[in-house]
Formats: structure tokens, sequence, C-alpha cells
């Protein structure tokens, strides 16, 4: 009886090395160790191999020019460093705070951001809602967390006043936007905006909801 292969890690789309630059053995290093560990840990699911570069790797990289130079980012939810890891790698002049709940993923991105020797991380184990009064930062992003109804409350107490949400979503970011309506009001956000990020460079485009915070 022939056993049948497990999914085939992704081939490095041309892509990574325009988005990576001289850091690309970093990204290079960070995936294949995403790709060995990734389902053991519970960080990605069994078939995102073949897409793996693809999805996670290039879709959270497109998020590395909104950084502000020299800026302090948190990661709200960071799980398996998507885009945190993802993000120190691309951008080493950026301070990136990893906030995430679960023991076991914050064990990987301390090891990750070790093993990778990115002195640009620091990860914290909490919920965001338990960190608003200890962490203040010029952008808060995610990736994959919640809806923008709540994922807004979550992120605005973390941001100074002039910093900007820069939130990763899906294809209906739309219909998010319009549920979160009376949110996006209450939080005083202003210069609300949907991005779509890797035009041209990328198979698969990210959108990103992007607010100041008042």
């Amino acid at each position: 009886m022939t056993e049948t292969a497990g999914p085939v890690l992704e081939t490095e789309p041309a892509a990574a090395v325009t988005l990576f630059g001289e850091r690309i053995e970093l990204a290079r290093s960070f995936t294949n160790e995403l790709a060995r560990r990734g389902e053991e840990l519970g960080l990605i699911g069994p078939l995102e191999l073949p897409r793996l570069w693809t999805r996670h790797i290039l879709n959270s990289a497109v998020l590395a020019p909104l950084l502000e130079e020299r800026g302090r980012v948190a990661d709200v939810g960071s799980g398996a460093g998507l885009p945190g890891l993802v993000l120190a790698i691309a951008r080493p002049d950026v301070h990136l705070t990893l906030i995430e709940p679960m023991e076991r993923r914050v064990e990987w991105l301390n090891s990750e951001a070790e093993r990778l020797g990115l002195d640009n991380v620091d990860v914290v184990r909490a919920r965001a809602e338990d960190v608003a009064d200890d962490i203040v930062v010029d952008q808060v992003t995610a990736r994959a967390v919640s809806a923008l109804s709540k994922l807004i409350p979550l992120t605005v107490p973390l941001v100074r006043s002039g910093g900007q949400l820069i939130l990763m979503k899906g294809a209906r970011v739309d219909e998010e936007i319009e549920k979160a309506r009376k949110v996006i009001l209450r939080k005083r956000l202003t210069d609300v905006e949907v991005l779509e990020l890797g035009v041209g460079v990328v198979e698969e485009t990210t959108r990103v909801f992007r607010a100041t915070v008042d």
C-alpha cells in the first residue's frame, strides 16, 4: 500500500525578494520553521503549506510600508506571528509588541524572535483589553482576530492620540465597516479608509482597514 505524501510547502514566489530585500533569508527561515512546526503547534491548518507564502507570509509583508519609520506597533492576537513577526523581519527599524493570550503561541513567538535575532520584538502574554493601561503605541494591527465592531474597541485604547489602526481584513471589509458605524463614531475614528495592498506585486492582495485615533 502506497503512502500518500502530505502537503508540500509552496515554492517561494518571486515577490518575496521584492518585499523582504536583504532580509529575505530571515523570512525564509521563519517560513520554513512555520512549515515544519506550525501544524503540530496548532498555528496553521494542515492544508496551509501549499499556500503558506502567498496566503500568509506575503499577505502580511505587504503591510510593512504602512508602518511609521522607527515607530511602535502592537500586533493584537499575534498567534503564529502573522503579521507581527513578519513585520519585525521586514521592518527592523520598527518596534513590535506582540500581544497573545495563549501560552503555547507565546512560547513560539518568543522562541522565533530569539532564534531569528529579532531584537525589535517584545511578546506579551495577555488579552488586548488587559494591557490597555500599560501599552501605548503609534499603530495597532491585527489579522483574523474578530469583526471590526468587536476589534475596534479592543485596539483603540492601545493607540496614542493621532495614531492609527491598520487592521487586516477580508473581502467583506465594507460590510464590517457598515456594521461597525456606531462604534467608529463612538470611538471618534477619522480618516477611515480601506486599502488594497500588493496590487501588481503579489498574487493575493491584502485589504486593510485604516483609521486615525483621536
